[in-house]
């Protein structure tokens, strides 16, 4: 038996946990692009590169998984699928918003707030190969992460190392 579907906070995901999700989310994400007939306006390639459009999708996917589990009522297919015509309604706005096309992509532009330091100018790339981008991609955010862990377990052994040097 699976565990039943949960929310996914990719802010608090290990490197283990997130190239997993990733994985899944890829996997699931390219079904339904195929299964709906998704355009690049709603869904482009290079989507994993943008938060905001990971984000929804990710909610959307754990939704998917739990209208479609078969402890759920039969009513969860519906709902999901009235809450799919919404979404798809946001990704739209985002992907419109983003920049980001079928054959090119930039960064989401980012609003500076007064006083903050600007952020640097998105620059556009084209687009050679979706897939190796994405596995490129999950390899750099998984290595980001490992080294977050790794840094942080040895700060923990340097604190735990000058306590026991150190008996209060």
């Amino acid at each position: 038996m699976s565990a039943p579907p949960r929310p996914i906070n990719w802010n608090l995901l290990t490197s283990e946990q997130a190239e997993i999700e990733w994985l899944e989310l890829n996997s699931w994400v390219s079904w339904l692009k195929l299964s709906y007939g998704l355009t690049p306006a709603v869904l482009p390639p290079l989507w994993h590169r943008h938060p905001e459009l990971v984000w929804e999708l990710s909610a959307l996917h754990c939704h998917w998984l739990g209208a479609y589990d078969p402890e759920q009522h039969a009513s969860g297919p519906i709902t999901w699928h009235r809450d799919f015509t919404e979404a798809r309604m946001r990704l739209r706005e985002w992907v419109q918003a983003s920049g980001t096309r079928i054959d090119r992509d930039r960064p989401t532009r980012q609003t500076t707030w007064p006083g903050d330091t600007p952020y640097p100018a998105a620059a556009e790339a084209p687009i050679v190969d979706r897939d190796s981008d994405f596995v490129e991609f999950v390899k750099a955010d998984v290595a980001s992460r490992r080294a977050d862990e790794d840094a942080y377990f040895k700060l923990l052994a340097e604190d735990e190392s000058s306590r026991s040097c150190n008996p209060v």
